[in-house]
């Protein structure tokens, strides 16, 4: 019987965003859940309907609510999207504390999540789109040296082999860790470029934030599992925190997920510091509430092969033709970097979200 429900388990996972959204409704619908969808202004590669899906189960006036966040990314959406269904489909939804509710907001970038990109249809990184646009904007001038070699105008081995050349260079005047915040840790210059932020909120953004400040107004406790993929050893979570460690929510997420939590500001964590981060922005949202945020992060493939499949979409949607046989290409090496359809990465996907969506209800309830 165990085998037979490990393979029930990754059924909640699915090929396209359309059969995602289907089941996301329907696992919803079967649990009775109150459910809300928010349509985007643009469409699907189909021409079909593109949303945000949202599920509340519980109290509408619960003081503590689990969130549960698929797909800011995009394509990462498919492991999110997976695990949300299968804690639907698992029964544990009418076995949450009194007085809890649950939010699931699925696939929070609809167009990357269906187009298989990372980005939204502005071509912004929607974790770096968190910023105060009537600010000066966070500056990273190095950058602009690794520009042109991040997104050559052509897509050869030449072009790659040259900047190859251009990042070990970097690398060796600067170290690893430094050229990786450079690239990933958000840019506000180069709008067709890698990790761009945006110059003002996305409609990605807006409608999250109206979703959250509309459905949490009476909450007291929020905890908030944002689901992503890319980084990391194959098939392991990092639970990541945007704070730094001698914070009174770095400590909180720490009693509450254990040793093993990071902190992508202080180090030490598979992530890069970011500008403009949802996790960081969210609490910002909900001053009312204390919020205990964690990104759930899932390795899928090694660095070099995520960072060159992102370099990829990123010139294909900058100098190429999308819709060309290489376009197609790109797309589907892309979702191989954020996404694994064995059973074996999904088994283990959901092996590791079960007991940290557990662990999130649990520390709703704690006194401190």
């Amino acid at each position: 019987m165990r085998g037979r429900r490990n393979i029930d388990n990754v059924r909640s996972f699915s090929t396209t965003y359309s059969e995602a959204r289907a089941k996301f409704r329907a696992a919803a619908e079967a649990v009775e859940a109150d459910v809300e969808s928010f349509v985007s202004p643009v469409s699907g590669p189909d021409g079909e309907a593109l949303s945000v899906d949202v599920a509340w189960i519980g109290p509408r006036d619960a003081e503590r609510v689990l969130t549960l966040i698929s797909g800011v990314h995009g394509v990462e959406g498919y492991c999110g999207s997976g695990a949300q269904i299968d804690w639907l489909q698992s029964g544990e939804a009418a076995r949450m504390p009194e007085g809890t509710a649950a939010l699931l907001i699925h696939a929070a970038n609809p167009y990357g999540f269906a187009w298989t990109r990372r980005v939204t249809e502005e071509n912004v990184d929607l974790n770096r789109n968190w910023v105060d646009f009537d600010a000066r904007l966070p500056e990273n001038p190095d950058y602009e040296m690794l520009r042109e070699a991040l997104t050559p105008r052509e897509w050869t081995a030449k072009s790659r082999a040259a900047s190859a050349g251009m990042f070990g260079a970097y690398i060796g005047a600067h170290g690893l860790s430094r050229f990786q915040a450079v690239v990933s840790s958000g840019q506000y210059t180069d709008p067709r470029g890698l990790f761009y932020g945006g110059r003002k909120p996305t409609w990605a953004r807006r409608t999250l934030s109206g979703i959250l400040t509309g459905r949490l107004s009476t909450a007291r406790r929020v905890a908030v599992i944002d689901y992503h993929t890319g980084l990391g050893a194959w098939g392991i979570a990092e639970e990541i925190v945007s704070e730094r460690r001698d914070t009174a929510a770095f400590a909180r997420a720490a009693r509450w997920f254990g040793t093993g939590v990071t902190s992508s500001v202080d180090g030490g964590s598979v992530s890069a510091d970011l500008s403009g981060d949802g996790m960081i922005g969210i609490p910002r949202l909900l001053p009312h509430a204390e919020v205990t945020a964690i990104t759930l992060e899932f390795g899928v493939r090694a660095l070099e092969d995520t960072f060159d499949a992102l370099r990829a979409d990123a010139w294909l949607h900058r100098h190429g033709a999308p819709a060309s046989t290489q376009g197609q290409r790109i797309r589907s090496k892309l979702l191989a970097a954020f996404y694994d359809h064995s059973a074996v990465w999904k088994g283990m996907v959901l092996g590791q979200s079960t007991p940290v969506i557990r662990r999130a209800l649990a520390g709703l309830t704690r006194s401190n």
